[in-house]
């Protein structure tokens, strides 16, 4: 896709990776307009391209007594405050049909949760809003299989869609990052590496899912090297508190550092 078809999103002209990065939740306004203000600090100082991530519900729990979210519309408004104040577009996620609609209202980019990459009447119903959407591969899904749900949303005559690598199940209780899939997915797309998914450790006897944070910036630098388009990344600044996956969330304090590590590598990585 033209990542240009993005509404105020910046520095195309740069030639390094875009970002979508943001709080895995909204938690509220006063958090969401702290870590979007660092976030757009940042990138802005480095050029890169921009999109604010969070999501204005978690459906996917692993218990029902798990944080779900502080109400749809209230946490749309806010994610619609963020774009407004900051000039920068945001993606959420939907999880059900009639999520598309209504959230498309407020962002500018629909992101179709991995378990769901699927359910098709999900993908065409956010492709037809005519926003950008960013299909997660499943954790389940092999790179080439991406092709026939990145069909899915061009057959509905909407050109703008991404897809993205949140790593794959290895055994029951971990992730691995196939750096293959990046350049066979990006045939089909414009191609992004979740980094802090991807390092998620589910099905926890605990009933919270575990992360290793530590391995961030190793698995982004590898994404880089390898070079995918795109990086998603979900921050906080107390990920120990966070209301959802504060396992596997870089803490917002190293943001700067990594994201210089990875624009040092992009431009190496250009001239070859």
């Amino acid at each position: 896709m033209n990542l240009q078809d993005i509404p105020k999103i910046k520095h195309l002209d740069s030639n390094n990776f875009f970002l979508l990065a943001g709080p895995c939740a909204i938690e509220g306004e006063e958090m969401a307009l702290k870590i979007a203000e660092r976030l757009v600090e940042v990138t802005n100082k480095l050029q890169i391209p921009y999109v604010f991530k969070g999501s204005f519900k978690k459906a996917n729990r692993s218990r029902i007594d798990s944080f779900s979210g502080i109400g749809d519309e209230k946490a749309l408004k806010i994610l619609r405050k963020v774009s407004e104040t900051f000039d920068v577009p945001t993606v959420t996620d939907i999880h059900t049909n009639e999520d598309a609609a209504m959230a498309a209202e407020y962002v500018d980019v629909l992101q179709i949760p991995a378990f769901l990459v699927r359910q098709t009447d999900l993908v065409v119903a956010a492709a037809n809003t005519g926003k950008t959407v960013n299909l997660k591969k499943g954790q389940f899904m092999s790179p080439e299989s991406m092709k026939h749900a990145v069909q899915k949303v061009l057959d509905c005559n909407n050109q703008k869609v991404m897809v993205t690598d949140r790593g794959t199940m290895f055994g029951y209780q971990d992730m691995i990052v196939d750096y293959r899939g990046i350049p066979t997915m990006q045939q089909y797309a414009t191609t992004v590496l979740d980094v802090t998914h991807s390092l998620q450790q589910p099905n926890q006897t605990a009933g919270v899912t575990g992360g290793r944070p530590d391995m961030i910036e190793t698995i982004a630098k590898a994404g880089i090297a390898v070079g995918v388009d795109g990086i998603f990344i979900e921050t906080h600044f107390d990920p120990a508190n966070a209301k959802s996956d504060g396992a596997n969330m870089l803490d917002l304090k190293y943001f700067e550092g990594l994201m210089t590590k990875l624009v040092a590598i992009r431009k190496t990585v250009n001239n070859f």
